[in-house]
């Protein structure tokens, strides 16, 4: 066999194994992201103008696992709503005041400092503000969605 045979075939099984273990990659589900990696885009028009939104893993419109960071600007608020499935919130930075109920009450919110942590069961009400930029992570199960209490307070009708 000749040198440049050997070669061919060295590169085929290299480009056979190459493919093997992105296949494989994908099966599994590993994600590793570095920070630098991590990119932001408008959040959904569901949320209030001014958020911004970086998808970290799975489809927010299927029923799969799913994480996202919010980066929410100072001042901004989030009307009472409810979500279709569990909400599980990490805060990365700044403060997040979180409340339950079906009015946005000052005076019954927690505030939810770096490393705090939030879970709101399907269904149940909600809302939360920021006094300075804060970023947040989100994961559960999806689909994910945002159901305001008032419709009034829906950015999508406005």
């Amino acid at each position: 066999m000749s040198t440049s045979h050997k070669i061919l075939i060295i590169m085929a099984v290299g480009m056979v194994f190459m493919a093997w273990s992105f296949a494989r990659e994908q099966e599994v589900g590993h994600v590793l992201l570095k920070s630098t990696d991590i990119k932001w885009t408008n959040a959904p028009p569901s949320m209030p103008p001014g958020a911004q939104i970086a998808v970290l893993e799975g489809d927010l419109k299927k029923a799969e696992p799913f994480m996202f960071r919010l980066k929410l600007p100072a001042n901004y608020k989030i009307a009472p709503h409810t979500h279709p499935a569990i909400e599980h919130v990490t805060v990365l930075s700044g403060t997040f005041y979180m409340g339950a109920g079906d009015q946005l009450a000052p005076d019954e919110a927690v505030a939810l400092t770096p490393g705090s942590f939030a879970a709101f069961q399907p269904g149940h009400s909600m809302f939360a503000w920021t006094e300075e930029e804060t970023v947040i992570q989100v994961h559960g199960v999806g689909p994910w969605g945002i159901n305001y209490i008032n419709p009034a307070d829906d950015p999508r009708k406005n």
